[in-house]
């Protein structure tokens, strides 16, 4: 069973308690290239944790002060140029809930354009290697089984992931599950 320490707890909001090789390659802009509306969206990279236990998934809420603030999704973070994905989740899952994790099976990328930027999901399944969560950055957090994930209100960019990881539990095909390149 996990601790739980930090924002969540004091919020009472806690409920029953490959290597695939994916960089990011350092991208330059041309010195005096003018940034406007005119200029495209930001296109982030972001790696997500789909974290089972027992048969529960790991739900965190985003904070007031987040952008996209108080919506649910799969913990992670931006991928920083020369990381991998799993490299990635794991600095992210240390810096946002104090917690190690061993990363298994990718599931398919998705990409998700909101109106000021674009965003490219890298999900996999992981477990904890720890048992003491602090939320550092998340107002809340949840154990759920997969079949009561979508009770939710998840941020529309994880929705497809949430979807694939449903289909994946109930061992239905997953669209577009190929090896990230």
């Amino acid at each position: 069973m996990s601790t739980i320490t930090g924002s969540a707890q004091k919020h009472n909001t806690i409920a029953n308690s490959t290597t695939m090789g994916i960089m990011l390659q350092p991208t330059t802009m041309k010195q005096g290239t003018p940034v406007n509306e005119a200029s495209p969206k930001k296109h982030v990279h972001v790696a997500c944790a789909l974290i089972e236990r027992d048969g529960l998934v790991l739900a965190a809420q985003r904070s007031a002060i987040m952008n996209l603030p108080l919506k649910w999704e799969f913990p992670g973070g931006k991928l920083e140029a020369g990381e991998t994905a799993e490299e990635c989740l794991q600095r992210e899952l240390v810096e946002e809930m104090g917690v190690t994790i061993a990363v298994g099976r990718g599931l398919p990328l998705h990409t998700h354009s909101y109106d000021s930027f674009t965003v490219t999901l890298y999900p996999f399944l992981c477990t904890l290697e720890s048992d003491t969560i602090t939320l550092h950055e998340h107002a809340a957090m949840i154990w759920l089984p997969p079949d009561e994930l979508h009770t939710l209100d998840w941020l529309e960019a994880d929705q497809p992931v949430l979807d694939a990881y449903v289909r994946l539990v109930h061992e239905q095909p997953l669209p577009g599950a190929v090896p990230y390149a």
